[in-house]
């Protein structure tokens, strides 16, 4: 599985991305400020891998997704999908390029049309960007039935006659059409009963393995992205202040929002749960029209210190492939590398009076 040390192909770059919405007041319409959903977020997605996003509600998840795609046209930044920057691209590159990247919704009844049967609604990209006949395409949407488990003979059934989680494989099935490439799965298990989520996950999963797919997999449920995901981001107040491999993650947190939240994860074992301790976060988000001064966390970190309150921390590598975005974290990664050169430097010193 990718490590995130760059040793496979990246196929998603992303920098400096923001997203910004305008506020505007007065009968004129005239601008006093803006939301900013995600601002200056950075990551890599590697071929083959899924990379995890997570953060409370509202803290811009869903926006970087659809920001990503370019279905917001994003207020700055470089998207590179590919090796093909589309943050800037026309409508024609846009529209060549659509094939190659595609979205899961979040709710499945809202994303498909109620007045279009199955297939209908599978075949739509088809009828888009490709050339088929009908005999083809009737093909191509039975295959891309089989694939998702659906029975063929729903091909002319509507929306609203199956359950939450048929209809979430009939939009999976949708976003196949097209054999991408790179999927966003905007919290595509977030309306579904817990039973039918696993179904919904091993499928995603299934599907990666056979299609060789990367997904950018965009949820609040931290149980079910550790069961995903390969590398996690986690996003608070339009921000990514860590993003580290799965494990890494959840076995040392060390962005103190990130263990905040994993300390919330439910523990299984009774007699664990019973000896764990919360860690509770005081105060309400801030709005991402007005966001605090230095660092976003800064009001309602429980570690803050007085630099926090002034610096916005840099978002900067702390080990291979592990990244923060903490004054605290920072200065003591800075402290244990330079006892770990002092050490060093003393090491070798005795090697020369040695004489070795």
């Amino acid at each position: 599985m990718p490590d995130g040390t760059g040793t496979l192909n990246p196929l998603v770059e992303v920098r400096g991305l923001k997203m910004y919405f305008p506020i505007t007041a007065g009968v004129f319409r005239k601008k006093v400020g803006d939301v900013k959903a995600v601002d200056d977020v950075s990551f890599t997605i590697y071929e083959g891998e899924t990379l995890g996003l997570v953060g409370e509600s509202g803290c811009g998840k869903s926006t970087c997704g659809r920001a990503v795609l370019r279905l917001y046209e994003p207020t700055a930044g470089s998207i590179r999908i590919a090796g093909t920057e589309i943050a800037t691209a026309g409508f024609d590159s846009l529209r060549a390029m659509r094939p190659a990247m595609q979205m899961v919704f979040q709710d499945p009844q809202a994303s498909l049309n109620p007045r279009m049967t199955v297939a209908g609604i599978i075949g739509e990209p088809l009828d888009e960007h490709t050339t088929l006949t009908r005999k083809e395409k009737l093909a191509r949407i039975y295959e891309l039935m089989d694939q998702v488990g659906l029975n063929r003979d729903f091909a002319n059934r509507y929306p609203h006659e199956f359950s939450g989680g048929q209809r979430q494989r009939i939009g999976i099935a949708r976003a196949l059409a097209l054999n991408p490439r790179f999927i966003v799965c905007d919290e595509p298990i977030a309306a579904l009963d817990v039973s039918i989520q696993a179904q919904v996950v091993n499928l995603l999963e299934e599907l990666q393995d056979r299609l060789g797919l990367t997904y950018l997999f965009i949820s609040h449920d931290l149980s079910m992205v550790r069961h995903i995901a390969d590398r996690v981001a986690v996003m608070y107040l339009g921000k990514i202040v860590e993003l580290a491999p799965r494990e890494s993650l959840y076995g040392s947190p060390q962005h103190p929002y990130t263990q905040a939240l994993l300390s919330a994860v439910p523990e299984p074992d009774p007699m664990v749960e019973a000896t764990r301790r919360r860690i509770i976060i005081g105060g309400d988000v801030p709005s991402p029209a007005n966001p605090p001064k230095g660092c976003n966390f800064c009001t309602r970190c429980p570690k803050v210190m007085d630099i926090c309150r002034e610096i916005d921390p840099e978002f900067r590598e702390i080990a291979p492939g592990r990244h923060v975005a903490c004054h605290l974290v920072t200065q003591a990664s800075q402290t244990a590398g330079q006892a770990a050169a002092s050490e060093a430097s003393g090491t070798t010193e005795i090697r020369i009076q040695q004489g070795e």
